[in-house]
C-alpha cells in the first residue's frame, strides 16, 4: 500500500470518527434541551420536514417538533420532574447518511417526593443527514419496550439482526 493510500484511509477512517463523534453529541443533546424546554433549539436538531415518530404521536416538521416541546403537556412534565434520557447509541454512518440505534428513557419525579422511576423506555432508531451546517437528525423513530412485536422489530431492522420468533 503506498503513502498516498495509506493517508487517504487514515483521512477517510478520522472522518468517520468525526462523524460520529458529531452524531452521538447531536443525539445526546436532544435530553437536555427538551427538559430545559428549549423548542428553537430541539426543533435545530431536524432538517426542516424532519420526522420524530413516537407512539403517541408523530411529529412530521420542525414546527410540530417546536410546538410539542412549547406544549402545555410537556411544560407540565418538565416543571414537575422529568429527565429525558438517551443511552449509549450505536452510530453507523454510510457517506452523507447515518443511523443510529440505542435505548431512551423518560423519568418523572415522583409527585410529592424526591424519587424517579421510569414513565417510559423505548426503542429509539435515528436517522441522519449530512447538511451545510452539519448532520441533523432526519427521522427518529421510538416505540415502547412493553413487549410488542414492533418494538423489537425497529431494533432487529436497524441493526440488520434476524430475530429469533417461537414456533405457536
Amino acid at each position: 500500500m503506498s503513502i498516498e493510500d495509506r493517508l487517504a484511509a487514515l483521512e477517510a477512517e478520522v472522518r468517520e470518527l468525526r462523524d460520529i463523534a458529531e452524531i452521538t453529541k447531536l443525539a445526546m443533546s436532544y435530553g437536555p434541551l427538551v427538559d430545559s424546554g428549549s423548542p428553537d433549539a430541539v426543533a435545530d436538531l431536524y432538517v426542516a420536514d424532519g420526522v420524530y415518530d413516537v407512539d403517541e404521536i408523530c411529529m412530521n416538521n420542525r414546527e410540530e417538533i417546536r410546538a410539542m416541546v412549547s406544549s402545555d403537556g410537556h411544560q407540565a412534565w418538565i416543571t414537575g420532574g422529568a429527565a429525558h434520557f438517551t443511552g449509549p447509541i450505536t452510530v453507523t454512518v454510510n457517506g452523507d447518511t447515518a443511523k443510529a440505534v440505542g435505548h431512551t428513557l423518560m423519568m418523572v419525579k415522583d409527585e410529592g417526593e424526591f424519587r424517579f422511576f421510569a414513565r417510559r423506555a423505548t426503542a429509539s432508531v435515528w436517522e441522519f443527514v449530512r447538511t451545510d451546517r452539519g448532520w441533523k437528525i432526519s427521522r427518529r423513530t421510538n416505540r415502547l419496550l412493553d413487549g410488542r412485536e414492533e418494538s423489537r422489530a425497529l431494533f432487529a431492522d436497524a441493526l440488520g439482526a434476524t430475530r429469533f420468533v417461537p414456533e405457536s
